[in-house]
């Protein structure tokens, strides 16, 4: 393939090779301590593009803080389809769309995605998500903007009709609405990534891309959910066939290195994934 680079931040390249990208979640601990100092650090790998998350609230100090490190947010996660959401025991509310798509054009975005749905049990449960999406859709529309679904591994351990949930949900969204694959919890999650990937077909415009051992779906069980547990490494260097997925995957605009969690230097890590991804045959 091409190793052309993008043209300009937040452009993707012409060439089949998507632009490689970050989700900042993998860093957020050093972002919350020194927002320009890690930018920086990103910045100096030569990471030109980033993929924000809790971005609504704090549009305009990002949008700032990119700016000066010369750094885009073509995409971002952000809750489209749950009303409201319960961490450590508190519930608040989720912004409205037309606020969340107000603060993703302050950040340039073109592709909103939503994170995660926990339900997909069910047909009628698929159906709703599906349907509350496609309303995020018409919304976004309004802004500019297209939306978007991120799975983990319950997506596709689940089934529905004998296939993967994730598969049967994508049957029933509008045109506009857009995937975002993550190649690692679709391993996990028990199907052939590159097998799903060319199924699901240009509708895919993003992939997150993480790698290590094969693991037990951490999921199937009722169990608190411990991301030190996975052994993630830098891409490449684990057993998840992250170059079939790539291959696989030609409409995909954006490549999202993604760590969920890394035991030892995380941009030490995230400079191997971006090597990889910049210069993978």
């Amino acid at each position: 393939m091409p190793t052309t680079r993008p043209a300009a931040p937040g452009t993707p390249q012409e060439s089949q090779r998507p632009a490689t990208s970050l989700q900042l979640y993998s860093i957020n601990s050093h972002l919350e301590a020194d927002l320009d100092g890690t930018l920086a650090r990103l910045a100096e790998i030569g990471v030109r593009h980033v993929e924000a998350f809790a971005f609504v609230d704090r549009a305009d100090e990002l949008a700032a803080a990119f700016e000066r490190h010369g750094i885009a947010a073509p995409t971002g996660h952000a809750m489209l389809v749950a009303k409201e959401v319960t961490r450590e025991g508190v519930t608040t509310p989720v912004p409205s769309h037309a606020t969340t798509f107000e603060a993703a054009k302050k950040l340039g975005m073109r592709y909103v995605i939503d994170p995660a749905v926990f339900d997909w049990s069910t047909r009628e449960a698929v159906e709703a998500t599906a349907a509350a999406l496609n309303e995020a859709s018409k919304a976004a529309a309004e802004h500019g903007l297209r939306v978007g679904y991120h799975n983990h591994a319950w997506e596709l351990s689940n089934r529905i009709d004998s296939v993967p949930a994730l598969e049967y949900f994508a049957g029933l969204l509008d045109d506009e609405v857009v995937l975002e694959i993550d190649v690692y919890w679709a391993h996990i999650g028990g199907v052939e990534a590159p097998a799903l990937l060319a199924r699901l077909g240009d509708r895919v415009k993003a992939l997150h891309i993480k790698d290590g051992p094969q693991v037990e779906n951490p999921f199937r069980t009722d169990a608190p959910f411990d991301p030190s547990g996975l052994g993630q490494v830098p891409a490449g260097q684990g057993v998840i066939p992250l170059g079939a997925a790539l291959d696989a995957a030609p409409s995909a605009e954006f490549a999202v290195i993604e760590f969920d969690h890394f035991d030892g230097d995380i941009f030490a890590a995230i400079a191997a994934s971006f090597d990889y991804l910049e210069n993978r045959a």
